[in-house]
């Protein structure tokens, strides 16, 4: 007799800054008959894909793909493919994940300046501008969103600077892609790396990233270098670059996969892009303007339901990253007991943090799917009454209420309209 039940998991609203719900459209196509990677019918989900997240990420350029893996996947290959050894860094931390983007520079080879600000609050971009001219970098990287902290940073001049100094700017949009405004061509960032596990709503698996022509010249420089090791009569002049670390993440031979030529690299992750390919045309269904809305409306719902409670936002609300809330946990109050019981008994799923805000805040993430009305009501009134069962005070009633004025409010706006 075999031990192993059939697989079922249990229903869970999950408000987590990621992974999230995902829509059952996506589920639905990831379910679909396998193709060969190289049938035309697939050759053509790819290149649609491709013209879809040009448009999610506000780009034309012609390079904007997934990489197989989840979001890190993504980060790696873009800095280990542009990183030479020996490039400086420079690395604005306002969080967990900008310390992940210094642990991966490091590793290919660079050398690394990093500048970090008190967590719960982002850079004035001016300063970040002015080490910028103090170090000189070859590359910033830098993070969008932080889900660590709740906090999204400015990056329009921040790209436009480094356009001027002829510095590559990379940027961690993970959290934010498909959820708030990723400009890429208008703020001049020259690759953005994107997750599906958050605002666009697919399982994790994959990495969409983008980069432009200065990006391109780069991985080429290198690939050239690559083969000329191989066949040094191909040189006509001394290596002055290494070629990439690593061959699952070289960039240049990813590209060659993804281009018209489909050179062989990897076999394709087919249901994983069948997801995708769903889950974009999902989100551009919609429209970025009113998906953006969406988020908007939501977040803010969710806020003035955990200020009716009584209880106070972690971090700068200037700053606040409008896809995840991060909530102070109550003196006295054990956080990991009440993120259990909304678990156990109402089947939500909230998250804890990191590092120096373990134990001290919540994070509840609208994101996607999963950021819609009947979450949002769902998570303020089981969260007031696992606070309230725990010997928490607070005002019975009002978080739902204070949610349901905003969602009120919108919908005169919207009948005004």
């Amino acid at each position: 007799m075999n031990k192993y039940k059939e697989l079922n998991p249990s229903l869970r609203t999950i408000m987590t800054p990621g992974p999230v719900e995902v829509d059952p459209r996506v589920l639905r196509a990831m379910s679909f008959p396998i193709l060969g990677q190289f049938d035309p019918e697939f050759t053509m989900l790819m290149n649609e894909t491709m013209e879809m997240l040009r448009d999610v990420f506000q780009t034309s350029n012609e390079w904007s793909f997934p990489v197989d893996g989840t979001s890190r996947s993504g980060i790696e290959a873009v800095l280990v493919s542009i990183i030479q050894p020996g490039d400086k860094v420079l690395v604005p931390i306002f969080g967990r994940f900008g310390h992940l983007l210094v642990e991966i520079a490091q590793r290919s080879g660079a050398e690394v300046v990093f500048m970090e600000t008190e967590w719960g609050s982002v850079f004035d971009p001016q300063i970040v501008i002015e080490a910028i001219h103090t170090h000189k970098p070859d590359i910033v990287a830098l993070v969008h969103g932080e889900t660590s902290t709740g906090q999204m940073q400015p990056l329009a001049e921040i790209g436009k600077m480094c356009r001027q100094l002829d510095i590559l700017f990379v940027v961690d949009a993970v959290a934010t892609i498909g959820g708030v405004p990723v400009k890429t061509d208008a703020w001049h960032i020259d690759a953005v790396i994107g997750g599906t596990q958050k605002c666009i709503s697919v399982p994790s698996g994959m990495a969409p990233i983008t980069y432009n022509q200065r990006i391109e010249t780069k991985l080429r420089s290198r690939k050239q270098i690559e083969r000329g090791l191989r066949d040094p009569a191909s040189l006509d002049h001394e290596p002055s670059l290494v070629p990439v670390r690593s061959n699952y993440f070289d960039l240049s031979q990813i590209q060659d996969y993804w281009s018209s030529a489909r050179l062989n690299h990897h076999t394709e992750a087919t249901s994983m892009l069948y997801g995708l390919h769903e889950g974009l045309r999902i989100l551009l269904q919609e429209g970025l303007e009113d998906r953006f809305a969406r988020h908007e409306l939501n977040e803010k719902a969710l806020v003035q339901g955990i200020k009716a409670m009584g209880l106070s936002l972690y971090g700068d609300e200037d700053s606040k990253l409008p896809c995840v809330t991060c909530i102070n946990i109550p003196a006295g109050m054990d956080g990991e007991t009440v993120r259990n019981k909304l678990l156990q008994d109402f089947g939500i799923e909230i998250a804890s943090s990191f590092g120096p805000l373990k134990g001290k805040i919540w994070r509840i993430g609208t994101m996607g799917y999963s950021c819609n009305r009947k979450n949002v009501l769902h998570v303020l009134g089981a969260l007031e009454a696992v606070l309230i069962h725990e010997g928490h005070k607070l005002p019975a009633g009002e978080a739902v209420q204070a949610a349901l004025s905003v969602y009120a409010e919108s919908s005169k706006e919207e009948v005004s309209c």
